[in-house]
């Protein structure tokens, strides 16, 4: 691995992170006091994404995109990071999982996405089916030529302006020597189908105006033309297409943790104490010293698994531990930016206590922390017969 940028590279990060600074930073403010991002400001950023080429750069060229690879991609997530994910979502990466589109799939979902003429959504977890998924109860059932669809998703985010959802849901049941294993199979279901309700979700303290909603289906009929990829073949199209899912929480955690530390760095530097900088005092300058030394990790850390996937190795065991470390990491800076600031750092006058709270999130969506240690444990010891 070069551990080194090329040119392009730097300018991809150059450019976002000045498209960051300019086109989301103005509009986090009011997206903390109101919990929304209003049309116009969602449809300008979407619009200057796909003026600057950057609008589903995680797609290839060949359907549209820019055809980033999954390195350069995360050094686009890193900077998209440093802002408001309600914001950021305009910037636009649909879901990989769309490259699975077949016949006129192709023109209905997967061109439209890329365009940013239609939004999409991913729907996996249940009320009672959160990592586990195979326990879901949502399910599909033949009827006729038709699937009809019953169930709910809860936690789906994006699905507030999505056009359309990618669901997955349990068309069957197997015995196994294990017990039963139910079969996936994953639908592409459009906003206003008939028996198909988006409502709004909770409320969280993490990432405001970024609404998780609860989607409910009471006999939602769909056609043969709705499966994406094979029945009951739903884990295939999990494994091939969302399997770097977890390096964008990764790096956008390593890219919101930067943020936070120039703005506890500066602050220390500038802010006086007992006649001199309170960067200069132990308690502090030791903080600052593990915040840079365990973000620059993270961020190695991150790189080497996206590049791995550039490369075609396995790297399964090193995205687990990027999204693991990065996670747990941006809790950590948070937390001690925080501290250096003290009091102020509460007070929703400046970013700091929004960090805070955003952070703690990261450790649970996409894998939460237990289950990355699964992963990073079962891979190191199936070679050993354990």
């Amino acid at each position: 691995m070069n551990f080194g940028l090329t040119d392009e590279q730097e300018m991809i990060v150059s450019t976002v992170r000045r498209f960051v600074e300019t086109e989301i930073y103005p509009h986090e403010a009011e997206v903390e006091r109101t919990g929304t991002v209003s049309p116009e400001v969602a449809e300008a950023i979407k619009a200057k994404t796909l003026e600057l080429g950057f609008y589903a750069c995680n797609f290839p060229e060949a359907v549209g995109g820019a055809g980033l690879g999954h390195l350069d991609f995360a050094l686009v997530e890193r900077e998209l990071g440093r802002g408001s994910m309600a914001l950021t979502h305009f910037f636009g990466r649909p879901q990989n999982i769309l490259m699975a589109c077949t016949g006129d799939q192709i023109e209905r979902y997967l061109k439209p996405a890329v365009r940013g003429e239609r939004m999409d959504a991913l729907a996996m977890t249940e009320p009672g089916a959160g990592s586990d998924i195979r326990s879901m109860t949502c399910s599909a059932r033949r009827d006729g030529g038709d699937w009809v669809l019953n169930g709910t998703k809860h936690f789906i985010s994006g699905a507030d302006h999505a056009d359309f959802v990618i669901v997955f849901v349990a068309t069957g049941e197997d015995e196994t020597p294990a017990g039963p294993k139910k079969r996936i199979t994953t639908f592409l279901v459009d906003r206003g189908t008939p028996g198909f309700t988006i409502r709004p979700g909770y409320r969280s303290v993490s990432h405001r105006g970024y609404a998780n909603m609860v989607l409910e289906f009471d006999n939602c009929r769909l056609p043969d033309a709705q499966v994406l990829g094979a029945v009951d073949g739903g884990f295939a199209v999990m494994n091939e297409w969302l399997y770097a899912t977890r390096i964008t929480v990764a790096t956008m955690a390593v890219g919101r943790a930067r943020r936070a530390f120039e703005m506890g760095l500066n602050h220390a530097a500038e802010r006086q104490q007992f006649g001199q900088p309170i960067g200069k005092f132990q308690g502090v300058g030791f903080q600052l010293a593990d915040m840079i030394t365990e973000i620059d990790a993270a961020d190695w850390l991150t790189l080497s698994a996206a590049w791995r996937l550039d490369q075609g190795l396995p790297a399964n065991r090193e995205i687990a531990s990027a999204k693991l470390y990065a996670s747990e990491m941006l809790a950590r800076v948070t937390d001690a930016v925080l501290q250096v600031f003290g009091g102020i750092g509460l007070m929703d006058d400046l970013p700091i206590e929004r960090f805070w709270r955003d952070a703690r999130v990261e450790r649970i969506w996409d894998g939460t922390s237990e289950i990355q240690r699964h992963i990073i444990a079962r891979d190191l010891l199936r070679p050993l017969g354990a």
